[in-house]
């Protein structure tokens, strides 16, 4: 399998708990390489542009709201099979179902503020990189 890059975001609920080494060391302990990283305040534009998607949903003005609460740490992680691999090393959305060790399970406070944020797919880790990464921010 190739070498596959996935992007991160350690959000406000964690980075106010001063969590970013902690959520790290789980990311690097599964073998995931943190191959761009950056503490910013995301805009209010920024949120609705990142999460664009659930614009229709009834939940859309919570979440910018949340995003820009407070700091936090948008990431590039690279491995083999890295979407996957971070998907599983994140756990379930709601901290309850997720599985034992994960970072949810670990760090979550609720459905809502549930730590971080991890691509799904191909297509939209290339797209939420390139909103806050340029190729020359990354090194693998």
């Amino acid at each position: 399998m190739a070498v596959q890059r996935t992007f991160s975001i350690i959000k406000p609920d964690a980075t106010e708990r001063n969590l970013t080494g902690a959520i790290n060391a789980v990311i690097e302990k599964a073998g995931l390489r943190i191959i761009g990283q950056r503490r910013i305040q995301m805009t209010r534009a920024q949120a609705e542009r990142f999460y664009a998607v659930h614009s229709a949903r009834p939940f859309f003005g919570e979440l910018v709201d949340f995003m820009i609460s407070g700091p936090v740490v948008v990431q590039v992680l690279e491995a083999e099979d890295a979407i996957t691999k971070y998907r599983e090393v994140m756990g379930a959305t709601n901290p309850a179902d997720a599985a034992e060790g994960t970072i949810r399970k670990l760090f979550a406070k609720s459905i809502g503020e549930n730590s971080v944020h991890g691509s799904d797919s191909a297509e939209n880790a290339a797209l939420e990189i390139a909103q806050f990464f340029s190729e020359a921010d990354l090194t693998s």
